[in-house]
């Protein structure tokens, strides 16, 4: 089942127009958004990020979309997809309505939700090998519009099918300024010491939703200090460990880059805060 507008309708009855603006300009807005036994997680930040999202984009914001609303509609589309008492991936998307060409000929949007079911209810450490590499095709830009979820996600696509292509687990993006920024799926820490270091948002880093709780909970964890500072290439192989954050995996160690093993511990640890966060949140 799929909420299209507020309507509860079967997935072969969600049909979009060819006209839509999200597939004909990339002219969207998403949010991924975990859903854990009916409870939505960190649903305050999600609310806002994609509020700011959709100002960014000019896209005039509905009257009804308060935080008890489109909670209330979230929560809704699980329940209709027997998933209340699962865990539950949650993709709301927002578009502007069709019209015009580059130029929107309004700035009123609709929306779509759609859910699938999810292994875990918490966040689990996989300890498998994952190796990464450097996506140097193309870059991402420093600006605001990358630190948002826009369907304008092509530097995202074409890593993905470089990483497949030479067996990666995944690749880290650059920006104009040969900085690394993140991964194709997520925000990048590293770790040297008790030092922990991501890249700012000033970068064109997105604002990702766990990459704000980690930052808290670093802040609060005396064992480390944190550092909001660009990230050169030539900083990872010298690393004790990396990781790579999302809402859908929490954190991802990453096992190797190049010639570099890397460790996991801080991710253990800061892996088992974050679920102790989220039970609370």
């Amino acid at each position: 089942m799929i909420n299209l507008n507020g309507n509860i309708v079967q997935d072969s009855e969600a049909n979009l127009s060819v006209l839509n603006r999200g597939f004909a300009y990339g002219d969207s807005v998403f949010e991924t958004i975990r859903v854990i036994n009916g409870k939505i997680m960190f649903w305050e930040d999600h609310y806002f990020r994609m509020m700011a999202s959709m100002r960014i984009m000019r896209m005039e914001i509905p009257s009804s979309f308060s935080p008890e609303f489109l909670e209330k509609e979230i929560v809704s589309i699980v329940e209709k997809n027997d998933l209340n008492e699962k865990a539950a991936r949650v993709r709301f998307a927002v578009y502007r309505e069709e019209g015009g060409f580059y130029a929107p000929a309004t700035r009123e949007i609709a929306y779509v939700m759609t859910v699938v079911e999810m292994k875990n209810s918490f966040y689990l450490l996989n300890t498998e090998d994952y190796e990464i590499e450097l996506f140097k095709d193309h870059y991402v830009g420093s600006g605001l519009l990358s630190t948002i979820k826009s369907n304008n996600r092509a530097v995202n696509v074409l890593g993905s099918i470089y990483a497949k292509e030479n067996d990666y687990h995944n690749c880290l993006l650059l920006n104009e300024k040969k900085s690394v920024v993140e991964a194709l799926n997520g925000n990048l820490f590293l770790v040297s010491g008790s030092k922990i270091k991501t890249p700012p948002i000033t970068d064109g880093v997105l604002n990702g939703i766990i990459r704000k709780q980690l930052l808290e909970i670093i802040k609060k964890t005396e064992d480390y200090e944190l550092e909001e500072a660009s990230i050169s290439p030539f900083e990872l192989q010298k690393a004790d460990e990396l990781f790579i954050t999302n809402i859908a995996v929490g954190i991802q160690p990453v096992s190797k880059y190049r010639k570099k093993y890397f460790e996991s511990t801080v991710a253990k640890n800061l892996l088992s805060k974050l679920n102790v966060k989220a039970r609370l949140g």
